[in-house]
C-alpha cells in the first residue's frame, strides 16, 4: 500500500531530526545540563502564580504585613535563581549547539576533500558553500535555541495545564480549550512553509554561485564589458529569491496575529469565566489572579510557536542539503584491504585501458603502453583527444573504467590514495595557488621541509631569483590565486612546489606554456637533472618537448594512433606530421 504524502513527509522530517541531533551526542553533558535547568526554570515559573495566589489569599486579604514583606522578599529570590538557571541554561545549550555546528562544518569539510574529481565536476561552488556555511548554521539553530523553546512551551503547556485543572477543573479545561486551535495552526504552517523553505534556500545557492562566479571571473566580466550583462542576470537571481522570501513572510504575517487571536480567546475564556465564578463565590480572587498569570505565561512561548515551526521547517530542509553532501559515497577511494605504495622506480604501464566521463561516451579507447623509469613521455594530440584524461588515470583522480594501470607492477587500485599521489607529483596547466605567502605556497605539499629544500627546488625552477626580488622575499602574500604574480611566476612556483616533494613519477600539463623561450630553456635544464630516474608525461605544446621526449603517445579519439620517437613519428604518423608542421608554422610567426 502506498504511503501517504503527509506521512511520508513525517517520516523524513522525524529522519532527518533525529540525525541532526545525534550530533548532540559528544555533548550529552552540556544538553542534559541545559534541559534539566529548563526544566527547573519552569518549574519555578509554575511555582510563582502559586505563590502570588497564597500572598493574596493569606497575606493581602488577611492584612498580614509581615508575611507579605516576607513573601515578596521570597520572590525576590525565586526571580534571581530564576535568572541564574536561565543564564546556565541558554549558555550550555548554545555551546552544545555551537559545537554541532562545528562538526558538522568539518565533517563537510572533510567530505568535500575526499570526494573525488567527478563529483566536483558536477557540483556547483556556490552551492556548496551555502550548504556548508547557511545550511549548517540553521541546522546550529534548532538543535539550540529553537528547540529549548519547542521544548519550554511543551513544559509550560503541560505543568499549566496540570495546575490549572488541580485549581478548577472546569475552567481549566476552559482555558485550554484553544491549544488544539493553536497545535492544528503550527503544524499546518510547517507543512507550508518546508517545501517553501527548500525552494528559497536552492535560490539563495544560486544567488551565492552567480555572485561567486561574478567575483572570480571578475577580470573577464570587465574584460568583455559585460558588467551591466551580469548585474541583470543577478538582479533576476535575487529578485527570485526576493519573491519566495516574500511569500515565506506573508504566510508568517498572517499566521503570527491568529495563533495571538486564538492564545487571547483563552484569556477572554478565563477571565469571563473566572470573574462569574468569583461572583457565585466558587472560586477565590487568589485563585482568578493565579489563572490570568498562568495564561500570561503561556502567551510568550505560544507566540514564539509560529517562527519555531518556521524555522524547523528551514533547518528539516537544510539538514536534507547538508546529509546530501555527507551520504555521497566517493567513486574513488581505497579499496578494502589496500596497501600501501612502496618506493617505486616509476615503471608505468596502461593495459588495455578505457575510460568515460558519462556512460556510453568513451574518452579513452583501449589504450596500452609502458613508460620506463627516467622516460620522458610526450602527449600529443587535438583537442578532446584524451591527453588529460591519461594524466588524470594515473593519481586515480578518476578510475579507469575498464582495463588497469600498474606502477612498478602495483596495480594503482589495490594501494592506498595517500601512498600513491605521495608518489606523484603534478603541476597542472592552470596553476592553483593559495591566498598565502610564497613560503606557504611552497611548502603545501611537503610542510616539514627545510629552508636549504625549499630554497634549492626554487632555484630548480628558476624562481629563486624573482622571490628574492619581492618585498618581503619567501614571506611576500601572492594574493588571491597569485594575482599579484605574472603567469611565469606562477608556473615556476608551481613547479618548486612540486619538484620539493621530490615525485618518482612527475606530470606536467603543458606546464612551461606561460613562460618566455629563456626561461622555459632554464626550467628544461634544470628539469634535466631533476628528472633524472623517474619517469615524466608531459602535455606537449612546444616543439622542444617533443623533440626531447623519449617517447611520444599521438592520441586521437581516445586512441593511441602512434607512438615512438620524434624522428619515427614523423616518418610513420600523419596526424603528428599535421600537428608538428602546424607548431612549426606557428613558431616562425
Amino acid at each position: 500500500m502506498k504511503k501517504s504524502a503527509p506521512a511520508q513527509s513525517f517520516r523524513n522530517t522525524t529522519k532527518v531530526l533525529s540525525r541532526c541531533f545525534g550530533f548532540l551526542k559528544p555533548y550529552w553533558h552540556l544538553t542534559l545540563g541545559g534541559y534539566l535547568a529548563l526544566i527547573a526554570i519552569n518549574t519555578l515559573t509554575l511555582a510563582i502564580p502559586q505563590f502570588i495566589r497564597w500572598i493574596i489569599d493569606h497575606g493581602i486579604s488577611q492584612g498580614n504585613r509581615q508575611l507579605l514583606i516576607n513573601a515578596v522578599l521570597g520572590l525576590v529570590c525565586l526571580a534571581m535563581l530564576r535568572g541564574l538557571l536561565t543564564y546556565l541554561q541558554g549558555r550550555w545549550t548554545e555551546t552544545a549547539s555551537q559545537n554541532v555546528a562545528c562538526d558538522l562544518r568539518q565533517k563537510i569539510h572533510a567530505q568535500l576533500a575526499s570526494l573525488s574529481f567527478s563529483y566536483h565536476d558536477r557540483a556547483e561552488t556556490g552551492q556548496l558553500l551555502s550548504r556548508a556555511v547557511q545550511d549548517v548554521e540553521r541546522i546550529r539553530f534548532i538543535t539550540g535555541r529553537a528547540f529549548v523553546r519547542i521544548a519550554d512551551g511543551i513544559v509550560l503547556l503541560t505543568g499549566t495545564g496540570i495546575f490549572l485543572i488541580h485549581i478548577n477543573p472546569v475552567l481549566g479545561l476552559m482555558a485550554l480549550s484553544t491549544m488544539p486551535l493553536i497545535i492544528w495552526r503550527a503544524i499546518y504552517l510547517g507543512s507550508r512553509q518546508r517545501p517553501l523553505a527548500l525552494l528559497i534556500q536552492r535560490q539563495l545557492t544560486r544567488l551565492t554561485t552567480r555572485l561567486e562566479q561574478n567575483l572570480r571571473g571578475i577580470r573577464i566580466v570587465k574584460a568583455f564589458t559585460q558588467e551591466n550583462t551580469e548585474i541583470a542576470k543577478f538582479n533576476r537571481e535575487n529578485n527570485r529569491w526576493l519573491s519566495l522570501s516574500a511569500r515565506s513572510a506573508r504566510l508568517q504575517a498572517f499566521n503570527a496575529p491568529l495563533i495571538d487571536l486564538i492564545a487571547n480567546l483563552g484569556t477572554v475564556i478565563v477571565i469571563a469565566g473566572g470573574g462569574w465564578l468569583v461572583t457565585r463565590g466558587t472560586l477565590t480572587t487568589g485563585d482568578l489572579v493565579a489563572f490570568t498569570t498562568c495564561i500570561g505565561l503561556l502567551a510568550v512561548p505560544v507566540r514564539r510557536l509560529g517562527n519555531i515551526v518556521s524555522a524547523l521547517a528551514q533547518a528539516v530542509a537544510s539538514g536534507e542539503r547538508v546529509f546530501e553532501i555527507l551520504d555521497v559515497v566517493s567513486e574513488v577511494h581505497d579499496q578494502p584491504g589496500a596497501v600501501r605504495l612502496p618506493a617505486v622506480q616509476g615503471l608505468v604501464r596502461f593495459e588495455n585501458v578505457s575510460f568515460a566521463y558519462t556512460h556510453g561516451h568513451n574518452i579513452l579507447r583501449n589504450v596500452s603502453f609502458e613508460a620506463a623509469p627516467g622516460q620522458i613521455i610526450a602527449l600529443i594530440g587535438r583537442t578532446g583527444s584524451g591527453k588529460s584524461t591519461i594524466i588524470n588515470l594515473i593519481p586515480r583522480f578518476y578510475d579507469a573504467t575498464a582495463g588497469r594501470i600498474t606502477i612498478d607492477g602495483h596495480d594503482i587500485r589495490d594501494v592506498t590514495l595517500a601512498s600513491l599521489r605521495d608518489q606523484v607529483g603534478i603541476v597542472l596547466q592552470e596553476t592553483t595557488l593559495f591566498a598565502a605567502t610564497i613560503r606557504e605556497n611552497l611548502l603545501f605539499g611537503k610542510p616539514d621541509a627545510s629552508e636549504n629544500e625549499m630554497v634549492e627546488a626554487a632555484r630548480a625552477a628558476q624562481a629563486h631569483q624573482f622571490i628574492c626580488q619581492m618585498p618581503s622575499g619567501y614571506d611576500t602574500p601572492v594574493g588571491e590565486k597569485g594575482v599579484t604574480l605574472s603567469g611565469g611566476q606562477k608556473q615556476r612556483l608551481a613547479i618548486a612546489r612540486t619538484l620539493l616533494r621530490n615525485p618518482r613519477v612527475l606530470i606536467l600539463d603543458d606546464a612551461t606554456a606561460s613562460v618566455d623561450t629563456e626561461t622555459e630553456q632554464l626550467i628544461q635544464k634544470a628539469l634535466d637533472t631533476l628528472m633524472s630516474g623517474r619517469t615524466c608525461f608531459v602535455i606537449a605544446q612546444r616543439l622542444s618537448t617533443l623533440r626531447r621526449a623519449d617517447m611520444t603517445l599521438v592520441l586521437d579519439h581516445g586512441r593511441v594512433i602512434g607512438h615512438g620517437s620524434h624522428e619515427q613519428l614523423l616518418a610513420s604518423c600523419g596526424l603528428y606530421s599535421d600537428i608538428y608542421n602546424q607548431q612549426s608554422q606557428v613558431n616562425r610567426l
